[in-house]
């Protein structure tokens, strides 16, 4: 029910505001942001804040409390090696095959000598080696932008923070296609293990991997609340200047 919802939403945001945008994009961003929805954005904006402040980084600060940082690790670890089925996808869709050939080595030996993705062994053996099975960051948003679609214009969704039209859409067929934990209409990954398959299981594990991902970006945010005039604008300058490195496979941004 929550998945038909959420997918519904989404649909909804992306009819109406990718096919506006993606053909003048290109244009406005030479001279600035896209951003026409500004007064609806910082409204969404100032509601996702107050969630944030008054739910989820109590709840975030709470879990790194009780959390030894070993353990912080480790489940990082795992939600990072699940995501790896997402980045093998969209490497494959974008006909990245080397980027997808590392990806999936990654997920090999990291679910299996790393105990399902606890330890990453992958990364310390690039560290130890010229072979390059570091993590890679690809979604179906960046797999649009690959083929020209534009980005449309920016976009903040509730909870989920900076987005744009056709990065909306990216999170909804990651989402709901893509992501083993996330993943519930067509049951790609886990159709044949019922027990996996089922919201009980997935609700408090995606529940779980957004209280760790909040976890990790308290200190930022704090750095980010001390140094900004506008967090705005800064939060969506930096948001779309890391999508469109990753776009174009910027080193630095993979």
């Amino acid at each position: 029910m929550i998945n038909t919802i959420r997918f519904k939403v989404t649909a909804c945001l992306v009819l109406g505001l990718f096919l506006t945008g993606c053909a003048s994009t290109k244009t406005n961003n030479q001279n600035g942001p896209y951003d026409p929805l500004e007064p609806m954005n910082r409204a969404v904006f100032n509601f996702n804040e107050m969630v944030y402040d008054n739910v989820f980084d109590p709840v975030a600060r709470g879990y790194k409390k009780v959390t030894p940082d070993p353990i912080e690790l480790v489940v990082g670890n795992f939600f990072s090696n699940l995501n790896d089925v997402v980045v093998i996808t969209n490497s494959v869709l974008q006909l990245n095959y080397k980027s997808a050939l590392a990806s999936s080595t990654r997920l090999l030996i990291n679910t299996t000598f790393g105990i399902f993705g606890l330890i990453d062994i992958a990364s310390d053996i690039s560290a130890a080696s010229d072979i390059n099975l570091n993590k890679r960051n690809e979604d179906f948003g960046q797999t649009l932008g690959h083929y020209g679609v534009a980005s449309g214009p920016y976009i903040v969704l509730p909870f989920l923070g900076p987005s744009s039209a056709r990065d909306t859409f990216g999170i909804a067929v990651d989402g709901f296609f893509m992501d083993p934990v996330t993943q519930g209409v067509t049951g790609v990954f886990m159709k044949d293990v019922a027990y996996l398959n089922t919201t009980a299981l997935r609700l408090p594990v995606a529940a779980a991997r957004t209280i760790n991902a909040r976890a990790q970006f308290l200190d930022d945010d704090k750095t980010l609340e001390e140094a900004a005039l506008d967090k705005y604008e800064f939060t969506r300058d930096a948001y779309l200047q890391r999508r469109t490195s990753l776009v174009n496979n910027s080193s630095e941004a993979k």
